[in-house]
């Protein structure tokens, strides 16, 4: 059974966008141009079903772009290689000022969306130079910029020098390559590889971390969140994989492996006999580690030079992925879970009535903050200088003690950045995936 980010293909004629846009829209409706998740590695835009998203008074912009080994490899004898991915991205948002008119759409008004692989796209085009005036709002799910949104030189050509050599183009490369077909690239690449854009280059001249905590960065007005139980799905699709649940005596084995000699601390502070079972306390280990800490921190980065405004998603009744077991434990508000509510996809089971009535209510908010770069919560930093998270459920929305509940001065102290906690990936490498790539125009 494989996880559906799309249909299989080795098309490289891929660099569509599609506009969903109301029939009756005339003019100047907020644009919201979306960018798909998948780790950079998979995916399409047309999966995401934006259609209530239009209804709500928006114009709906989605796109592919290069992805894997076709919009990130990096190499000298590629010029301006290592990050065509995002290059697209800004072609389809120039494009967006461009003709957003013809659609009733208003092109002073551009929101850039993504989540998780996408949310990391949106934290390059604040970095980037490049993208400065192609978008006045930003919205950044589940993509802490604090810790992912790019590579260095060295480490982008470690990782191309292992394809090169697999597909034997050591000599004459950039020519080399060129030749090469799609599915010895991919091959050669492998399925469950998180790229990411190069620093150090004229289109992201240093990373997204560097650039939020130097005030170097298109300041726009940034919504951003996480969700509360992000790794929860991940250890699900590990307990499907495996076909068991996590036994107890496994649980000290897998955080002694990501957190070494710091791993008595954090047993002492996540202990077993605090959670119902083995996978759900590494789930909150990796949740709070991976996801928590680091997004808290971006948002403390953001707000330092422009307005920002925090969520967590938090809902603990969501949708299950369409045509699989039933997990071992509740996925509550995992990885992807906000996306149900957002878009219509096949990749979920269908909406109750209560989640189809916080559908509404999140792409209320979505839609307001797309046409005012604002919403109705305070800010994070308000003028009492205290930290606003605001918890999205289908109960009160209200804020959330998310310092405690994630025990973030923990991490804080912790040093987690020093942790081998791994890359978020969407999905998590337990699934089977259907590979989507976009290949090599231009």
């Amino acid at each position: 059974m494989g996880y559906p980010i799309g249909v299989p293909s080795e098309n490289e004629d891929c660099l569509y966008l599609n506009v969903t846009t109301r029939a009756d829209a005339k003019d100047e409706l907020p644009v919201i141009v979306w960018i798909h998740g998948g780790s950079l590695m998979y995916g399409t835009g047309d999966m995401y079903g934006p259609e209530r998203m239009a209804a709500a008074g928006a114009v709906v912009v989605s796109m592919n772009y290069r992805l894997g080994v076709m919009g990130f490899l990096s190499d000298p004898s590629l010029k301006d290689s290592g990050g065509l991915g995002l290059e697209d991205q800004q072609a389809a948002l120039r494009w967006v000022r461009a003709n957003a008119a013809a659609f009733g759409g208003d092109a002073r008004n551009v929101t850039i969306m993504g989540q998780s692989g996408g949310g990391f796209a949106v934290c390059g085009h604040l970095a980037s130079p490049l993208s400065t005036g192609l978008f006045d709002w930003a919205v950044v799910q589940s993509a802490p910029c604090a810790t992912g949104g790019s590579r260095t030189r060295a480490e982008a050509e470690a990782d191309s020098e292992r394809v090169i050599k697999e597909v034997g183009c050591e000599t004459d490369t950039a020519a080399c390559l060129r030749e090469k077909s799609a599915a010895e690239l991919l091959e050669a690449y492998g399925p469950f590889n998180e790229p990411r854009p190069v620093t150090g280059t004229r289109l992201l001249p240093m990373a997204p971390e560097k650039a939020l905590r130097t005030g170097r960065f298109n300041r726009v007005p940034v919504l951003i969140g996480v969700n509360h139980d992000e790794e929860r799905g991940m250890v699900l699709g590990e307990e499907l994989a495996s076909g068991k649940p996590m036994q107890p005596a496994a649980y000290e084995p897998a955080v002694r492996e990501r957190f070494g000699a710091k791993t008595d601390a954090v047993l002492k502070r996540y202990p077993l006999s605090a959670f119902p079972s083995a996978g759900e306390a590494l789930a909150a280990v990796r949740t709070d580690s991976t996801w928590s800490a680091p997004t808290l921190d971006t948002a403390r980065l953001l707000s330092k030079w422009t307005p920002t405004q925090v969520y967590e998603f938090a809902e603990a009744d969501t949708p299950w992925f369409e045509g699989y077991p039933e997990p071992g434990f509740e996925p509550r508000a995992q990885h992807t879970a906000e996306l149900a509510y957002l878009f219509d996809m096949e990749l979920f089971e269908k909406r109750t009535d209560a989640q189809e009535r916080l559908a509404e209510r999140l792409i209320g908010a979505w839609v307001g903050f797309a046409e005012s770069g604002s919403t109705d919560w305070p800010s994070f930093r308000d003028a009492a200088d205290k930290r606003y998270v605001q918890s999205l459920t289908s109960g009160g929305w209200k804020r959330t003690e998310f310092v405690k509940d994630h025990h973030y001065r923990f991490w804080t102290n912790f040093s987690w950045r020093t942790t081998k906690a791994a890359s978020p990936v969407l999905g998590g490498a337990a699934f089977v995936v259907r590979k989507v790539r976009c290949g090599r125009r231009g």
